[in-house]
């Protein structure tokens, strides 16, 4: 398995990359915004994203994106083809994005949102801290990335301070980034009280 820094020579996975973020996104039923081919190749050829190839055939992929001029970078669409699932590749697709924007953006805080347990634990492993939507990017352009996701109307309605996903952010400046065991019971809690308050106020 080759896990790479994705360039213009990967242009002809973009649209598997696409169809795989779509199918995620119907089978979680939440927390993953579709993305485009034309927008998935701008990622390609930026050197801001992490392909994994297993021969010839696509595996996985992660991209950087960079918001707040460079005070902010995401690492975002952490994604593995339904082939490759369970064998702890998204782990090491997430610690090489991770690590690639350290590299190059060294100064910038990195963020991301999700709803998937899995992931919040690879980024408390990473040094990651929950918080709240108001200490990540205000750039409304990050924002508008989520009106694919089928609970963009929660994000409006709460007025994006908060939304059934968990934001998470690593600082590099905070003194000491310490991983913390991730209390997957507290997160279950946690979302089942967002569902049902934000079903509860949709169904009236």
């Amino acid at each position: 398995m080759d896990i790479v820094v994705a360039n213009e020579s990967h242009f002809k996975y973009a649209e598997i990359i696409s169809d795989t973020i779509t199918e995620s996104a119907k089978v979680r039923g939440t927390g993953i915004a579709r993305r485009t081919p034309e927008y998935i190749i701008k990622r390609l050829q930026n050197g801001n994203a992490i392909i994994a190839l297993d021969g010839d055939k696509f595996a996985g992929f992660c991209y950087i994106e960079v918001w707040g001029n460079k005070d902010f970078v995401a690492n975002s669409g952490l994604i593995v083809h339904p082939d490759y699932r369970n064998q702890g590749l998204a782990k090491q697709i997430k610690k090489a994005v991770f690590d690639l924007s350290r590299k190059k953006f060294p100064d910038a805080k990195i963020f991301g949102i999700t709803t998937g347990l899995a992931v919040m634990k690879m980024n408390y492993e990473l040094g990651y801290k929950p918080v709240t939507f108001s200490e990540l990017t205000d750039d409304p352009e990050f924002w508008k990335g989520c009106q694919t996701c089928k609970n963009f109307d929660i994000l409006t309605r709460t007025e994006k301070k908060m939304c059934l996903c968990t934001g998470m952010l690593y600082d590099p400046k905070s003194k000491k980034q310490e991983p913390e065991k991730l209390n997957k019971k507290a997160f279950q809690r946690l979302k089942s009280i967002k569902e049902h308050l934000f079903l509860k106020k949709k169904d009236k």
